[in-house]
């Protein structure tokens, strides 16, 4: 009997330990890389980079934002198979503006009235960037809240591959931005994700009980 979305995410839960002989394999790497790309975000704006090291080189350069006031999260990302920086733009540029736009006009989202529908999609975004700059002045934050919805997807998604993960905002953001020049680009880090299989002797989350409010709690149906 084959799982359901629900299955998958009563199943997933944050990994506090890895297995450091076990490697994602190439192909659910890809699948990984998708997952990251084809996230939904407000007006298609993918305000993100990220970072994934598999090499034991690249993941001690991650750890190193773990060093000073994270120490207990190092071994998580050192023995993993891979771990995942988020990064947030930090400005939504009118030149970054056209690069999303003419990348969409080569994956034909205008071919049927590219003339209307190229100029109309460019107002729209446009529209929103400049009411979170100019009147809610908080256009970074709103960008990182579209990474967030970009990692809400991810840990459902690889999830679904069988491969465990742990979302970890307990790094310096500034020590992944220097080590990895991402300031220099334009963007800022968020959090990491170390990805891989957990070690079931050490993770003591995986035999926990899943706990969660009821519907009562959280729902009102209309």
């Amino acid at each position: 009997m084959s799982l359901t979305i629900l299955d998958y995410a009563k199943k997933r839960h944050t990994t506090k330990a890895y297995d450091p002989s076990r490697k994602i394999s190439d192909a659910d790497l890809e699948t990984i890389k998708g997952l990251l790309r084809f996230s939904p975000s407000s007006t298609n704006l993918q305000p993100w980079h990220f970072v994934i090291a598999g090499t034991e080189e690249g993941k001690a350069r991650i750890a190193k934002a773990t060093d000073r006031l994270f120490p207990f999260n190092s071994a998580s990302i050192l023995n993993a198979s891979h771990v995942v920086v988020f990064a947030s733009r930090l400005d939504a540029s009118e030149a970054y503006l056209h690069q999303v736009l003419e990348q969409e006009d080569r994956d034909g989202r205008f071919d049927d009235d590219k003339d209307t529908f190229k100029a109309q999609m460019h107002a729209g975004r446009s529209m929103f960037v400049n009411i979170h700059k100019q009147d809610m002045k908080d256009v970074q934050h709103w960008m990182d809240k579209q990474v967030y919805l970009n990692l809400g997807q991810f840990l459902l998604g690889v999830a679904t591959l069988g491969i465990d993960a742990t979302p970890m905002e307990g790094v310096e953001t500034a020590v992944l931005d220097a080590e990895f020049g991402l300031r220099e680009k334009g963007y800022s880090s968020l959090l990491v994700v170390p990805l891989g299989y957990c070690d079931p002797e050490a993770d003591y989350n995986k035999a926990l009980p899943k706990s969660r409010l009821e519907y009562t709690d959280i729902l009102t149906e209309a």
